[in-house]
């Protein structure tokens, strides 16, 4: 073909799997680390679908020391007759053909996970290998599988007493960017399944890590997802929950209040993490903002004069922690990452169930309903005054991105996605670092000392710190209500701090400033954390930098003599030229993304090393301790 005719031979039909292997993107998200787990998720989610439907209580995954993932039930087991109209065992229909399964006419499965609806057989087609290994009837069936194609006839096996599904898959490394599962982003998952279907047993080991395992087992459901969420935190009562059904749709919410200023609301659908929210949560929002201020209408007489005071969601939101779970026969998803759910009928259906059970729990709760009425209240309150203080911080100029704070030195480039920005610790580090920069597209803000502490404040007491207003001001994005992330300058924000232990504070504190106020900016990968050297180590004329203690090691053998060893305090001790050789120069420099795999995790980090509570962090301190390389006392 010369590439101007266009005629039949040239229309390619792609059979059976095929499809799969050349537009793989198409069917998992991506070839990325985030489409590698999505393998094991559909393998998974055809066993939590058995859980569902009655027949299976025990699910458990293993990432095999050759880097293979095994995923086993005690479910029915995969059917192994023939299919009638195919010609072929009913499991290698499964394995083979796309959209093949016994969860569309809703005989076997009422409800069913997946975000895709593709199931087990793209994870079979994007494998390098794959064994399954079904028990029931009182036999062992077994077949194998390469690159989607079966390399062996449905053989039995031997005989058994017991049934379910065993299916192991090496990831094709022609295919993905990486074939490392990652433990704890499996565990996330799989934590979550276990919450969302009480009684479902859930374990998972890592064969290449001694005793790095965990099993989940939830007889309380969402009740106990919420009382997790609050771990650490000091709840102002105990968890609420509600449930219903109508018709085929399953309705469960759990809320529990604390003192904190974030919240932490959870949706789901199908077991599946919506986490662009949807209809459900549309609805959960709504009643409960309305159940609040019927009730402070109700009893404004009681209250002072709070009747006269409109809550808003944002208000309602305020330290909550809650898990909505709705189960619908067939969910429609919207939305960027294909999670919003997008079902019109089920906003009605969880509004009109939490606002008449809220508004009842309320009304026969009257010590727990004064204790989160005021709680909302004083969020209105706190609002208002983060309302003001953002106009007079506004009067003076500060919020005004077209009145860039003094001490930033500016890049010349005005394509945020070309341009980074440095958040530098200290104002002789930020002379290094102004010196050293690419003028062109890189940007230097220094910040004096540490910032507030934002996990016990609100925003209107950030609005007073000089610290934050000029880096909200430098970024441009604004803050809190107003936050929008199209105006954000730098599509690089790099923090900057030295190595010891007052700059991992300093760093700590940055990063709980951007996850809870300016969450955005860290899920979508805007955020990294610079990695200057520890050590300059000198050999004649030879030079050569070392960013830990083992890459030091490796260097000089174990040996200094001969050698002159710089041990780097802080970044003022660079000068510009070694500065932007070993931190700064995008040829030479290593920079760390910062990632959310389990934003219950790094929620519960961050409320660890920085709330109120001094116990846990002691514990958290304690038990890490071994793992402290570098400390400077």
């Amino acid at each position: 073909m010369d590439g101007k005719t266009y005629r039949a031979e040239d229309i390619q039909v792609l059979e059976g799997l095929d499809a799969v292997r050349r537009r793989p993107g198409m069917y998992i998200g991506s070839t990325s680390i985030k489409g590698l787990h999505h393998l094991a998720y559909e393998a998974v989610d055809n066993s939590v679908d058995e859980a569902l439907a009655g027949h299976c209580n025990s699910i458990s995954v293993t990432i095999n020391k050759d880097g293979s993932v095994t995923v086993q039930d005690n479910g029915r087991g995969i059917p192994v007759d023939m299919h009638a109209k195919l010609n072929m065992p009913a499991l290698q229909v499964v394995m083979t053909k796309l959209h093949a399964g016994g969860k569309f006419d809703k005989k076997s499965y009422k409800v069913s996970g997946g975000l895709h609806g593709v199931g087990i057989s793209v994870t079979n087609a994007l494998s390098e290998w794959l064994d399954v290994e079904v028990r029931r009837d009182g036999k062992i069936f077994f077949q194998r599988y390469e690159r989607g194609v079966p390399v062996t006839e449905l053989i039995e096996k031997g005989e058994t007493t017991e049934t379910g599904t065993k299916i192991t898959f090496m990831a094709d490394a022609n295919i993905f960017e990486t074939v490392s599962f990652h433990y704890e982003t499996l565990v996330s998952r799989l934590r979550d399944l276990a919450f969302l279907n009480p009684g479902l047993k859930i374990s998972i080991a890592d064969s290449r890590e001694e005793d790095k395992k965990a099993e989940y087992f939830y007889q309380g459901g969402i009740k106990d997802f919420v009382k997790y969420l609050n771990k650490n935190k000091n709840v102002l009562h105990d968890v609420i929950f509600f449930s219903k059904e109508k018709g085929d749709t399953q309705v469960e919410v759990a809320l529990q209040y604390n003192d904190s200023y974030a919240d932490n609301v959870l949706s789901f659908v199908n077991n599946i993490n919506t986490i662009e929210g949807g209809t459900h949560l549309t609805g959960f929002k709504t009643a409960l903002t309305r159940c609040f201020n019927q009730y402070i209408e109700k009893n404004k007489g009681k209250n002072n004069s709070n009747g006269e005071l409109k809550l808003t969601s944002e208000d309602v939101w305020e330290g909550l922690s809650a898990v909505v779970s709705v189960k619908i026969p067939e969910p429609q998803f919207e939305g960027q990452t294909k999670t919003k759910l997008g079902n019109s009928e089920v906003k009605g259906i969880v509004d009109s169930m939490v606002n008449d059970a809220f508004s009842s729990y309320l009304e026969e709760n009257p010590s727990v309903a004064r204790a989160i009425v005021d709680k909302t209240v004083n969020a209105a309150k706190a609002r208002e005054a983060a309302r003001k203080a953002r106009e007079l911080t506004r009067r003076k100029n500060y919020l005004d991105s077209m009145s860039l704070p003094g001490k930033l030195s500016d890049c010349s480039n005005r394509d945020p996605a070309q341009c980074e920005i440095y958040i530098v610790e200290g104002d002789s580090a930020g002379g290094s670092a102004k010196q050293a920069r690419s003028r062109e597209n890189q940007a230097i803000l220094p910040l004096r000392g540490k910032i507030l502490n934002v996990e016990k404040a609100r925003l209107h007491k950030i609005l007073s710190s000089n610290e934050i207003v000029t880096m909200i001001t430098a970024l441009g994005t604004s803050i809190g209500e107003e936050f929008d992330m199209k105006k954000l300058r730098y599509h690089k924000i790099i923090i900057m701090t030295d190595a010891d232990v007052d700059g991992a504070h300093i760093r700590t504190l940055l990063l709980t400033f951007f996850y809870r106020y300016m969450k955005p900016l860290v899920e979508n990968g805007y955020i990294y954390i610079a990695q200057p050297p520890l050590y300059r180590v000198k050999k004649g004329k030879e030079i050569n930098y070392c960013f830990n203690e083992e890459e030091l090691k490796i260097l000089t053998g174990g040996s200094e003599e001969g050698k002159e060893v710089q041990r780097y305090k802080g970044l003022g001790e660079m000068d510009p030229e070694q500065l932007w050789d070993t931190t700064m120069n995008p040829a030479t420099r290593t920079l760390l993304q910062v990632t959310v795999e389990d934003a219950i995790g790094a929620d519960q980090i961050f409320t660890i090393l920085m709330g109120d509570q001094v116990e846990p962090r002691r514990l958290f301190i304690e038990q890490n301790a071994k793992k402290v390389v570098n400390l400077d006392v």
